[in-house]
């Protein structure tokens, strides 16, 4: 019973999170933030960790972050992720006091809107599997969100970009492209007027014609120089 009202609830959050929206000038990217050890014990040695993040204008916010049957969201590595003993799926199962204790904690995996720890952290989530996020290397949903309600300020830009999660590739080289597979979201959130707007299908990973044209470009740049 507990299943089949989850499911129907998360349809509804697709529903709601599709209407009534306009498209965004909104982007993500991802950020290399640590790569080395992570001053514990890991599964297999070193990390690259990366953090993710919706870059937007001044007084915009982020209040979810969602799959849906139209647009999928899918965050895989090329491997497993870093998953700390004493850390958790978001943000929110984050205590700060342990990084203290346990240093390792620092590089563990998890989504969030706007915070990397459990202080004053509102985030919920509903239809998101994290068994694969947990064991394989994969965070995928076409019926799911983690989200924040519009009076939550964490939701609201900092610097012009609000963070969406953090993701420590095991024995990742620090390359983006060489160590995810995958990191496309859709994102709905409000403007500085209080209008609501969504990104379908943001990547943070370059496409696979502009990383054949950077290619390109490179082996111009050095028949030049010849």
């Amino acid at each position: 019973m507990n299943t089949k009202v989850f499911s129907i609830s998360a349809a509804a959050v697709s529903s709601v999170l599709a209407a009534s929206a306009a498209t965004a000038d909104v982007s993500v990217s991802a950020e290399l933030v640590h790569l080395g050890n992570t001053g514990g014990t890991t599964q297999s040695g070193d990390v690259a960790t990366y953090r993710l993040y919706a870059n937007m204008d001044a007084g915009w916010r982020v209040d979810a972050v969602y799959g849906n049957s139209e647009s999928s969201l899918d965050i895989s590595a090329n491997g497993l992720f870093y998953q700390n003993a004493f850390g958790g799926d978001t943000s929110a199962g984050i205590n700060p006091a342990l990084i203290f204790a346990f240093p390792s904690l620092a590089y563990d995996s998890w989504v969030s809107i706007g915070l990397e720890d459990q202080t004053a952290n509102a985030m919920n989530n509903i239809g998101i599997d994290f068994g694969a996020f947990n064991t394989a290397g994969s965070l995928a949903t076409d019926n799911g969100s983690w989200f924040v309600t519009p009076d939550d300020i964490q939701g609201q830009e900092v610097d012009g970009r609000v963070l969406l999660g953090q993701f420590s590739v095991i024995g990742g080289s620090g390359v983006l492209t060489d160590d995810m597979a995958a990191m496309s979201v859709n994102l709905q959130g409000k403007d500085a007027s209080g209008n609501t707007w969504t990104l379908i299908g943001g990547n943070a990973l370059p496409a696979p014609g502009a990383l054949a044209l950077l290619g390109l470009a490179g082996v111009t740049a050095r028949r030049r120089r010849k």
